[in-house]
């Protein structure tokens, strides 16, 4: 097999996991961004993208018939012609399933996220159809890892700051947390079952547990008694709006308060069948947590 792939996305969290288990497992990597770099590991070669991610800039000195995405799925339509520029034969692009969950937001900006990720799956569907080539759409659940994601950090962050953590009601729905590492191995494993395509596959962690509960393994990670304080919605609002004064918690809404007694759990059967993946339950390591200057 030809494992030489491209890589849209790689310097966020999942693609740099993706980056150091791929060169480990002898795959070439032409690793594309919009900033030059340079690189110390000779499996991982980087090209600049041009600005308009157009492949018409671009001249394809190697064939790339491998390709991930990793970046939000609403920008891949914009790299088509790259991908078609150097001869892409197989897929594996990651969306979320918060396009099953934030359709039905009553905060705008959630929505819109929900509808991106629709319409993003739409067209990649369409697109390599036409030109035969084969596809696969992860949609991974709540993603964590080495402090930069925006849920666990973002939680752990605050519990540092504060020292307790609102909750509104009992906060007993249910989540599947997975971490970015495990999302790039199932990445990586889309990719060489070459026996399945064409398909969409719902990408979860290793353990369900309850939001609360999630909660009070983080302040464990932190190593502090676990001070969950529950508040009525009023209340959590009024918080948030103080909150929001932060660039760091901009993004929090009164929407965030409301699912965490709802139940953000999927199917993930045909994953672990197809694909031969079983990730981790949900652990931080030090690695995982933010600094606390961060």
């Amino acid at each position: 097999m030809n494992k030489r792939a491209g890589l849209l996305g790689a310097t966020s969290m999942v693609g740099e996991q993706l980056l150091q288990q791929m060169s480990l497992q002898d795959w070439h990597v032409t690793a594309f961004s919009r900033q030059s770099r340079v690189s110390i590991d000779p499996a991982i070669e980087w090209q600049r993208l041009d600005c308009q991610g157009s492949g018409e800039k671009i001249i394809a000195k190697n064939s790339i018939p491998f390709w991930l995405c990793v970046a939000p799925i609403w920008v891949l339509p914009a790299y088509f012609d790259l991908l078609l520029t150097y001869g892409a034969r197989r897929i594996v692009v990651l969306s979320s399933t918060s396009r099953f969950t934030k359709p039905i937001s009553c905060d705008m900006n959630e929505q819109k996220i929900a509808f991106q990720l629709i319409s993003g799956e739409k067209q990649v569907q369409s697109w390599a159809n036409a030109h035969h080539i084969d596809w696969i759409i992860l949609r991974p659940t709540l993603i964590y890892g080495y402090g930069r994601d925006k849920n666990i950090t973002e939680i752990a962050r605050f519990i540092q700051r504060f020292n307790f953590f609102p909750v509104f009601g009992s906060a007993q729905g249910l989540r599947q947390p997975i971490h970015a590492a495990d999302v790039a191995s199932a990445c990586i494993s889309a990719l060489n079952t070459s026996r399945v395509s064409n398909h969409c596959y719902n990408l979860t962690g290793g353990e369900t547990i309850s939001y609360h509960e999630m909660v009070t393994r983080i302040f464990q990670a932190l190593d502090r008694a676990p001070r969950i304080v529950t508040v009525p919605l009023w209340l959590f609002q009024f918080v948030l709006w103080g909150l929001r004064w932060l660039p760091r918690y901009r993004h929090w809404t009164p929407e965030i308060a409301k699912r965490m007694n709802q139940d953000l759990i999927f199917d993930d059967y045909d994953t672990k069948r197809d694909l031969d993946i079983f990730p981790r339950p949900f652990s931080l390591s030090a690695n995982d947590l933010p600094s606390q200057n961060s």
